[in-house]
């Protein structure tokens, strides 16, 4: 049994791991083929009936949209399957990119395409929390150096001269309300399209 110590899982270990992997490797060919057969038939279906209604048009295309993202998902995870196996093959599986140690088998078994332990998940995903909050610290200096040098807090400070934006948008004039227009130059529904 290998340990946190050891550079690699032993060669008896990949294997049982390969077993697992092809097993799902074919399970997500199996999806991915039903998948795009799927996608085919309604492809062929809408193709018949196109035009007739456009609530099934529409359901039609929602169906589509639906069952090519998750043809994509699959194809992805079948991907990152082979991915899995190629690392086996050099026996490089189960051990983390980040870290260098190997990845608990209890993670393996549940995700087999992970490249990364536990720790090193939430250590990426901790630095970026640290990141962002010292990034918001930063910001948060910068915002009360500036309020020191233009002489203290918002209410001291005069008012901001409107932007060209501003200024553009208050010189429209809103439109008026249907109410307001005379009958004969109101549009008619069939103008509105």
């Amino acid at each position: 049994m290998a340990s946190n110590n050891t550079l690699r899982y032993s060669d008896m270990e990949l294997a049982t791991f390969k077993e697992i992997i092809d097993a799902k490797l074919a399970k997500a060919k199996a999806q991915l083929l039903q998948l795009q057969t799927q996608i085919i038939e309604a492809t062929q279906n809408s193709s018949d009936a196109h035009g007739a209604d456009w609530m099934d048009d529409s359901s039609m295309n929602a169906e589509l949209d639906m069952l090519n993202t998750m043809a994509i998902r699959q194809r992805k995870y079948k991907k990152e399957l082979e991915n899995a196996l190629v690392r086996i093959r050099n026996k490089v599986y189960g051990i983390c990119i980040i870290t260098g140690k190997l990845i608990d088998k209890r993670r393996l078994m549940a995700v087999p395409t992970t490249t990364k332990s536990v720790a090193a998940k939430n250590a990426i995903s901790s630095g970026q929390n640290a990141r962002n909050s010292r990034f918001s610290a930063r910001r948060k200096s910068r915002q009360i150096i500036s309020r020191l040098k233009s002489g203290g807090s918002k209410k001291n400070r005069p008012a901001k001269a409107k932007t060209s934006e501003d200024g553009l948008l208050a010189k429209l004039t809103p439109l008026p309300s249907v109410e307001d227009i005379p009958m004969d130059q109101r549009p008619k529904m069939g103008d509105m399209d």
